[in-house]
C-alpha cells in the first residue's frame, strides 16, 4: 500500500467512525442559528453519546432476541458501510470491496433490522414509525440505486472508486445526466437523514415520527449504537454527494483537500432546507421522492441517448 493509499484509508475509517456525529453537530447548529437561536454546539453529538454509553440497556418485556440484535447489525452494517465507500479515487480496498449496489444493500439491511425490532416490541408508535419508514424506503431505494446508476454510467463502472475517478473534472458536467442524478440524490441525501420535509429530527410528537419511532424502545448503549448509526448515515450519504454528485477536482490530495468544504457547505444546505421548507405530509412523501427517481430515469434516458 503507498503512502497516498495510507493516508486516504486512515481519513476514510478516522472519518466516518469519529467524525460522523459532527455532521450532525454541524448541521444543527447551523440550523439554530439560522433561527435566532444559539445552539447547543456542534460538539453536542459526542455529549450524548457520551451520556448514552454510561448507561444500561433495557429489556422490553416479551421481546426476544431480535429486539437485543438489532442496534448491533444496525451498527456492524454502518461500518461495513464506511469500509467501502470511498472518500477519494484509487481508494484502497478494505475487505469488504466498493460495489455501489453492495451499499444500496447495506444501508437496506440497517433500515430491516430496526423494523423487524420494532414489531419485536409491539409498540403502537414504533410499528407506526416502522410501517412509514418501510413505505417510504420502497422509493428512496429506487431513487438511490437509479441515481447511482446515472453516475455508473457516466464513469463506466459500479466501482465507487471509479465512479470518483470517472465525474472528477469539468467533462462529465458537459451533459446533463450527471446534473439529474444529483438532483434525485439531493432528494435521497433529505430523505436518509431524516430531515425536512420529509422527516422532523426535532420532534417529540410519536404520531409524527418516522425514523425516531421505531426506536423509541431503546435506552443506554443500545440507542448509542442507533444514534451512531445514524451519524454514520449522513456521512456516507454526504461524501458520495460531494465526491460524486458535486464538482470536485481530479488529484486524490486535492479531492481530500477539498471534501471538509464540501460536507461543510452540505451540512448548511440541509440547515436552510430545514429552515426555509416545512414538513410535508406523510402520504406527499412518495410522491417527492417519487419525482427524485423519475429525474434520475431521465438522467439515465439522456445519457444513453446521448451515447448512441
Amino acid at each position: 500500500m503507498t503512502p497516498q493509499s495510507a493516508s486516504v484509508a486512515v481519513m476514510q475509517i478516522a472519518g466516518g467512525l469519529a467524525l460522523s456525529p459532527l455532521l450532525i453537530g454541524v448541521t444543527q447548529q447551523a440550523k439554530a442559528r439560522l433561527q435566532g437561536r444559539r445552539g447547543s454546539g456542534p460538539l453536542q453529538p459526542y455529549r450524548e453519546l457520551r451520556r448514552l454509553w454510561g448507561k444500561s440497556a433495557v429489556d422490553v418485556e416479551g421481546t426476544t432476541f431480535v429486539y437485543r440484535l438489532a442496534p448491533v447489525i444496525v451498527a456492524a452494517a454502518m461500518g461495513a458501510a464506511i469500509l467501502l465507500v470511498p472518500i477519494a479515487a484509487h481508494a484502497p480496498r478494505l475487505g469488504v470491496g466498493q460495489d455501489a449496489l453492495v451499499l444500496a444493500g447495506l444501508l437496506a439491511l440497517s433500515r430491516l433490522a430496526v423494523c423487524i425490532a420494532a414489531w419485536d416490541t409491539s409498540n403502537g408508535f414504533a410499528l407506526q414509525g416502522a410501517s412509514r419508514d418501510l413505505t417510504l424506503s420502497v422509493f428512496v431505494e429506487a431513487a438511490l440505486v437509479l441515481s447511482l446508476a446515472v453516475a455508473a454510467l457516466v464513469a463506466g463502472t459500479t466501482d465507487l472508486s471509479g465512479v470518483i475517478a470517472g465525474t472528477a473534472g469539468g467533462h462529465p458536467w458537459t451533459t446533463p445526466a450527471l446534473a439529474l442524478g444529483g438532483v434525485a440524490f439531493a432528494l435521497v441525501v433529505v430523505a436518509e437523514t431524516g430531515r425536512q420535509p420529509v422527516d422532523n429530527p426535532d420532534t417529540h410528537l410519536e404520531l409524527t415520527m418516522i425514523h425516531e419511532g421505531p426506536v423509541l424502545e431503546y435506552a443506554g448503549r443500545d440507542q448509542a449504537y442507533l444514534q451512531w448509526a445514524l451519524a454514520a448515515r449522513h456521512w456516507l450519504v454526504l461524501v458520495l454527494a460531494a465526491q460524486v454528485f458535486l464538482p470536485h477536482p481530479v488529484g486524490t490530495w486535492w479531492q481530500l483537500a477539498m471534501l471538509p468544504v464540501s460536507l461543510g457547505l452540505l451540512c448548511v444546505a440541509l440547515a436552510v432546507t430545514e429552515t426555509l421548507i416545512a414538513k410535508m405530509r406523510i402520504l406527499l412523501v412518495p410522491r417527492l421522492i417519487g419525482v427524485g427517481a423519475a429525474v434520475a430515469l431521465l438522467g439515465i434516458v439522456t445519457w444513453l441517448v446521448e451515447t448512441t
